[in-house]
């Protein structure tokens, strides 16, 4: 039997990189750096750029094969219960404020619609029409004066509160009955892209 694989080194003269070691590499007499991630000039802290600075983020690129554009979380919740006294609150506060709106917004249509002459021109025509001799007929401008206009619509308003924070207390309490029986509305939540 012939050794075919050629002339091998002796291990006493055999200078090259023995198994398991890297090969070319030549015994360091300075001290152990490790590997960097950046390349020497390209944003390094050894060149004076801060690792989370603009030249780290500059040359870093993502791994191939990993997803760039972040996933979407999303949740799905149950609405189980109401609890009717804070629906109560919310619905009176909310009334409250609708009713505010309303009076404000009544004086400042009373008040544009006097300022164009609706009222004078509206209540000349009535009182001709429902006039006589003996009286002058109805009086549309004193009938819809602006504090008998308020009052009207403040009344409205306090009903309006009344009603919306009744009827939205007992919303929650129908909702949470209906609840225990279908398991309430659910709802799909999910984080913004």
């Amino acid at each position: 039997m012939t050794d075919t694989r050629g002339q091998r080194p002796s291990y006493e003269t055999y200078n090259g990189p023995l198994p398991g070691e890297r090969g070319g590499t030549q015994p360091q007499s300075g001290p152990y750096h490790p590997p960097q991630a950046y390349a020497p000039g390209q944003g390094t802290p050894a060149q004076g750029v801060p690792a989370g600075g603009k030249g780290a983020a500059a040359t870093r690129k993502p791994r191939t094969g990993a997803r760039t554009t972040p996933r979407t979380r999303k949740a799905r919740l149950r609405v189980a219960k109401a609890d009717p006294w804070s629906v109560m609150k919310v619905s009176f506060l909310l009334s409250i404020a609708l009713g505010i709106c309303t009076v404000v917004a009544a004086a400042v249509l009373w008040m544009v619609m006097d300022a164009m002459g609706v009222f004078s021109t509206v209540g000349g025509t009535i009182s001709e029409a429902t006039g006589s001799n003996e009286s002058n007929g109805f009086d549309l401008q004193s009938f819809l004066s602006l504090p008998r206009v308020l009052m009207f619509t403040s009344v409205i308003a306090v009903i309006d509160v009344v009603l919306m924070t009744a009827l939205a207390t007992l919303g929650a309490f129908i909702y949470n009955l209906s609840a225990g029986f279908v398991g309430g509305v659910e709802l799909t939540l999910a984080e913004d892209e």
